[in-house]
């Protein structure tokens, strides 16, 4: 196998790329490792795509614009509240926080005023929940109910805006020759009370009790109406009754008609009401929505609406579900959806840009969002997000005026789409002008020289690249099309380190499937192999070559140039990438394990820990949710149970289940799932004692030395959390003598605690040296020495993990100390430009408010808030400052 820190004399050799359609072409096991392909394959094989325009709002300055919305919420109207979270949501979208988008559409929700915002943020949360099935399942198999986002009774919530009570009277005419009058339908005639009938309605009661001949009438003919017999008996009921009793749907809506024809307001909001009560399938809300919204029911409309929303996305693949929804005029949106349009389509074309940006259905919902955009922000956003898909769909004139008006309604970052047209165009210097006339307007963004960088050539690219990745080092292209450019000049150890720069803090496909095509290009087939492995473990229908290949192609013909690994093979090696903290060594490892007849349960619960170590978490609750599915027996199978409780928040019930699998049976896991869950769920430092026997415990059932020494550490940790200093250093110094190299972290600690920096501070080195990921190894040594080597250290973590947050604090702390209040200041904005974190914005906001920026400060504190709004310290700090504001 190919070392792939080749020799200063290898760098100069031709490589012999592997073109992947080429592989495509052959039978599987038949292209021979010394078949040279033309130079043109490297550059295909190292082609790097432009980045992606993202549909996101992303303002100029986020931190900014959640202050508004969090001070907006603070004096606004309560009916204006859930519109202000889903901006909010928008806002932590456009910066990729996940966690963050979901609390502040659960906050929408539970803010909602009207029953229309209720339905659709009810539906929304329920979608972003999919695939949770299971854990609802867990939830009621504890006894615990989990039922939230159900159908809500629309009709009971939305209350009627009729003026008339039933039985209001009208002035009798004098005239009138008798109480009773009969209406003929057809051959036959029906008795009702006058005055009953000239209630229900203004225009009854003008025919019945004003100047017009009915009035003299005891029989009035209403055949041409369209009402039947049992119709006018079921009007004749409500007009003595005041309700609509039990009748066939074809009678139903007739009375529905006919109330809307006479103007009867209660007869008409009772048949609204009694007709939403009959939907029941989707099949149902097809058939009545159309009648609805002609006859203004709003019940009912919202009713059809609910039954949509809640089969969301299934239902947008129902093209007579896509055209009610995409083209309705504004009176029937109103009707539908009351005054909650923009948020309807937010939620409609998020899922329609998910499953296909390309579909006209995509289109429509974008323009009805555009539509019902009502402020600066909202027409930002929708401006922006049509323009995406109009430029997808290459319809430039018109995704050039989208993205104009974006722009000029102040989303800056549309500049990016405006330029992309402008250079296909072969406007090329204005493309080029334009983006610089925005990075000397605004706080320059990395964004904004990652643009500018597809505008221009040689040195002025690769300074924008630098630029880009120096103001946010999360954006992936400047890392991609840096090291294929080395790549293609053949400098292989330099695009290899370029590429894993990015890789040490982010797993990001596109950047593992560029490393595969290194690898491939090398002919390192076993590192090829490594890394898709490790992508179809995090995406299993990941699709490679720009969608063309899927990964599981690719993986079947790579393992054909690499020798096969036993089961012991596969152990040892695993046993090593644990230990030298190779996470994705390790990812690629267990996919290759589960092929063989091993215990699946447990590889997959391992491959869950991993992912989870990588901040992988949707992948990991896969792999945990197939390690129940593959689990060897019932006490198995109730330990992962506990771990997917435990993991998303429900740690009681966690506890319960390995208390479940240990009357089952005493094992290792189960022992450990209730000691971490004991130790997560009880605020009592008295249950230390009961965690440390519970791991003492799981050391005594069997297992092997990967967990083990998982077990050793925690113990460790517990230990010195108790003050018992002596035997926390024997269980690391166990954990160490079975290679559980992350316990260098915990006996460095110990060492610290009996004062003995120094041991400490080597302890931390030997991980580092250990560790192939070793940025928090960095970071913890850094606590170990002076302030000089700390520095150092922390600089090392910077650079291996830009995402950590405590170096950027620290350093900003020295030059506070050191009256270099600027300096410190910027020194957070560094990472605050690309991190929406807590840590940071408090920081800032003490030290604005430390200088005497009280406006600067009370921003900061609003952001935080936005991020956390029940953190003490920060609500604390926010009152503190709102009350120094002039």
């Amino acid at each position: 196998m190919r070392n792939i820190f080749l020799s200063e004399s290898c760098k100069q050799t031709p490589l012999h790329a592997i073109n992947p359609q080429s592989w495509l072409q052959v039978e599987r096991g038949k292209l021979s490792k010394s078949s040279s392909q033309p130079s043109s394959s490297i550059e295909a094989l190292t082609k790097v795509s432009e980045p992606p325009i993202f549909p996101s709002f992303k303002p100029i300055d986020y931190v900014e614009v959640l202050a508004q919305i969090h001070e907006e919420l603070e004096s606004c109207p309560p009916n204006e509240r859930s519109s202000l979270y889903l901006m909010q949501f928008q806002v932590f979208r456009g910066l990729g926080e996940v966690k963050l988008m979901r609390r502040s559409l659960r906050s929408a929700f539970q803010k909602a005023v009207t029953i229309h915002e209720k339905v659709i943020f009810g539906a929304w949360l329920k979608h972003e929940k999919q695939g949770e099935e299971l854990i609802s399942d867990l939830l009621a198999s504890c006894g615990k109910c989990n039922q939230e986002f159900g159908p809500l009774d629309i009709a009971s919530e939305l209350p009627t805006d009729i003026y008339l009570s039933f039985g209001e009277t009208f002035e009798k005419n004098k005239n009138i020759i008798s109480d009773r009058v009969s209406f003929r339908i057809g051959e036959d005639t029906i008795d009702c009370d006058r005055q009953k009938i000239a209630c229900l309605s203004a225009p009854f009661n003008a025919m019945l009790n004003g100047a017009f001949t009915e009035s003299l009438r005891e029989e009035i003919d209403l055949s041409r109406n369209g009402i039947s017999l049992p119709g006018m008996m079921a009007v004749r009921e409500f007009s003595e009754t005041g309700k609509l009793n039990e009748i066939p749907p074809d009678t139903l809506l007739e009375v529905l008609i006919f109330a809307n024809k006479f103007c009867c307001e209660m007869l008409k909001d009772a048949c609204d009401r009694k007709l939403s009560s009959l939907i029941l399938s989707r099949q149902d809300a097809i058939d009545l929505m159309a009648c609805a919204l002609e006859e203004y029911c709003p019940v009912t409309a919202a009713s059809c609406l609910q039954v949509f929303l809640h089969e969301l996305p299934e239902c947008l693949n129902d093209d007579r579900v896509v055209k009610i929804l995409s083209e309705p005029s504004k009176h029937q949106r109103l009707i539908m959806i009351g005054s909650a349009s923009f948020s309807l389509y937010c939620l409609l074309s998020e899922i329609a840009m998910a499953r296909d940006p390309h579909s006209d259905f995509t289109v429509c919902f974008l323009e009805r969002l555009a539509d019902s955009a009502s402020n600066s922000r909202q027409k930002q956003l929708a401006f922006h997000q049509l323009g995406c898909v109009k430029f997808m769909r290459k319809e430039y004139d018109e995704a050039e005026r989208l993205f104009d008006a974006a722009y000029s309604a102040g989303h800056v970052y549309s500049i990016a789409g405006l330029a992309r047209i402008r250079f296909i165009k072969g406007q090329k210097l204005w493309s080029y002008e334009k983006l610089s006339s925005v990075i000397s307007s605004y706080s320059p963004l990395g964004w904004m020289y990652q643009e500018r960088s597809l505008c221009c050539d040689g040195d002025k690219k690769w300074h924008d690249l630098e630029r880009a990745t120096e103001l946010d080092p999360t954006l992936n292209y400047p890392y991609m099309c840096r090291a294929a450019s080395m790549m293609r000049k053949q400098n292989v150890q330099a695009a290899l380190e370029e590429i894993n720069r990015v890789l040490g803090f982010k797993l990001a496909l596109e950047c593992l499937e560029l490393r595969f095509c290194f690898y491939l290009a090398l002919e390192d087939y076993q590192k090829a192999l490594c890394d898709v492995q490790a992508i179809l473990t995090l995406s299993p229908d990941y699709r490679m070559f720009d969608g063309r290949v899927p990964a599981t192609q690719l993986r079947t013909l790579v393992r054909e140039h690499v020798d096969g690994w036993t089961t012991a093979d596969c152990w040892m090696e695993l046993y090593d990438r644990w230990s030298s903290v190779d996470d994705i060594g390790s990812l690629s490892v267990i996919y290759q394990m589960l092929e063989t007849d091993a215990a699946k349960g447990v590889l997959y619960f391992r491959q869950s820990l991993l992912l989870l170590r990588l901040n992988c978490p949707e992948a990991a609750m896969r792999s945990l949710q197939l390690a129940r599915q593959h689990a060897a027996s019932q006490h198995e199978r109730l330990v992962y149970e506990g771990w997917i409780l435990y993991d998303t928040g429900h740690c009681e019930e966690g506890l319960w289940k390995a208390e479940e699998s240990i009357r089952l049976k005493r094992s290792f896991e189960a022992f450990f799932l209730k000691a971490y869950a004991l130790a997560d769920s009880s605020p009592d430092p008295s249950c230390s004692s009961t965690v440390v026997s519970l791991l003492e415990d799981a050391l005594k059932c069997p297992s092997d030395r990967l967990r083990k020494g998982q077990a050793l550490n925690n113990l460790g940790s517990v230990y010195v959390d108790c003050g018992k200093l002596e035997e926390a250093a024997d269980c690391y110094i166990s954990a160490l003598k079975i290679r559980h190299t992350r316990a260098h972290q915990g006996l460095a600690r110990v060492h610290f605690l009996k004062n003995d920096r120094n041991a400490a501070y080597e302890e931390m080195t030997k991980l580092i040296e250990k560790a192939r990921n070793n940025a928090s190894a960095y970071e913890k040594r850094s606590e170990y020495c002076d302030r000089e080597l700390t520095k150092a250290d922390l600089e090392m973590v910077t650079q291996l993990d830009p995402l950590r947050v405590y170096p950027y604090r620290y350093r900003a702390a020295v030059l506070m100390d050191s009256h270099k209040e600027k300096e410190a200041i910027a020194e957070l904005s560094r990472a605050i430009a690309f991190k929406a974190d807590l840590h940071l914005l408090h920081l800032r906001a003490a030290f604005h408010e430390h200088i005497g920026d009280v406006s600067g400060a009370l921003r900061d504190c609003r952001a935080a808030l936005s991020v956390d709004p029940n953190h003490q310290e920060m609500l604390e700090l926010h009152s503190r400052v709102n009350s120094q504001e002039p």
